[in-house]
């Protein structure tokens, strides 16, 4: 690949400080993707200047007119605090004709509303838990379609933001407090869906037209008595010391039933393409006892840093972690924008 200058577009709190080098710096855990993604496009060869933005689109416009990217290095999840808004920066990129990393602006759209999501693939018939949204300032409403146990969530947060072992609940009573605590921790709406019991998978698609499945990673609970929920709760999935502590892990999925893995690899791609993802995306599942294959959620630009799933996945297919970042920006730069497509 030739020579590009990058803009590396990050919240604008997590610009990495310029001294920031070694691996043991204690500072390296707040800027750990921005970090990685940075010294890998340098590695390639590649001009980068990172651009902070949070409430303000203006120093991306500055940028483009001042230095004249090839492309946008997008690691922005939320705009103005607002995770559901990340779409608008893209949207941003598509008006100024600036090729990016990643989803789609109708991709982010699709994908980040939970109940959205879900209705359009139980459309599509690819398998979802049942599930029962609660807007925020409306009244609580029963759910009498849904089995218990069922698990409270955020509608629109990623990252198992507001997710806990009291979000699994086992009656109507506990249901109506746990998402009234979402609307009020969270000020955003809620839904419930139906827990799965099983293995819980996730699996990176990369491509735009033509799709790449990478190798499974697996949520693989250890110390759990029996009967017990097994959830990916916000402490699950960033604090290190607690899942070492319950014996849980993340690896790759091991010992799959015959024929599962192309199941879950065909299911994975409609899943893309249903909901118009492009770029990469992970797609998060739970694989029943029975061999059912569940999906909870699609994430469009899931972490990509070193030591994260979607990173794992590309370097167990082969690559190296430059080369999974430099494959991210390859497919940015073949996608074509809505006003090319017209």
């Amino acid at each position: 690949m030739r020579k590009l200058r990058v803009m590396l577009l990050v919240h604008a709190t997590l610009v990495p400080p310029e001294d920031l080098k070694a691996k043991d710096d204690p500072r390296l855990p707040k800027y750990r993707t921005e970090y990685d993604v940075k010294q890998a496009l340098l590695a390639l060869g590649h001009e980068v200047r990172v651009v902070g933005v949070y409430d303000d689109l203006a120093p991306i416009r500055r940028t483009v007119e001042e230095w004249k990217p090839h492309i946008a290095f997008n690691l922005l999840e939320d705009f103005a605090g607002v995770s559901a808004f990340d779409y608008y920066v893209v949207s941003f990129f598509e008006l100024l004709g600036l090729p990016y990393t990643g989803c789609s602006p109708r991709g982010l759209l699709l994908a980040r509303d939970k109940a959205l999501s879900k209705k359009l693939l139980t459309f599509h018939h690819i398998t979802v838990p049942r599930f029962v949204e609660f807007p925020l300032g409306r009244r609580v409403k029963r759910a009498l379609r849904l089995r218990y146990p069922v698990i409270v969530k955020s509608l629109m947060e990623e990252g198992s933001v507001g997710i806990a072992r009291a979000s699994v609940v086992e009656s109507e009573a506990e249901l109506w407090e746990r998402v009234a605590l979402i609307h009020e921790r969270i000020k955003g709406d809620a839904i419930a869906e139906e827990y799965i019991d099983g293995r819980e998978l996730y699996v990176t698609v990369l491509g735009n037209q033509r799709l790449e499945v990478l190798p499974y990673r697996e949520l693989v609970f250890g110390e759990v008595a029996p009967g017990t929920p097994r959830v990916a709760t916000y402490r699950v999935k960033w604090n290190e010391d607690y899942r070492k502590r319950w014996g849980i892990e993340y690896q790759f999925a091991r010992s799959l039933p015959n024929g599962v893995s192309e199941r879950i690899a065909k299911v994975s791609k409609r899943v893309y393409r249903t909901l118009d993802m492009n770029g990469y995306a992970r797609i998060d599942l739970r694989l029943t006892p029975e061999s059912e294959i569940y999906v909870l959620e699609a994430n469009p630009n899931p972490g990509i840093a070193t030591d994260e799933d979607s990173a794992l996945s590309a370097i167990k297919a082969g690559m190296s972690y430059e080369q999974f970042i430099g494959k991210l920006l390859a497919l940015g730069l073949r996608r074509r924008s809505p006003a090319e497509a017209a």
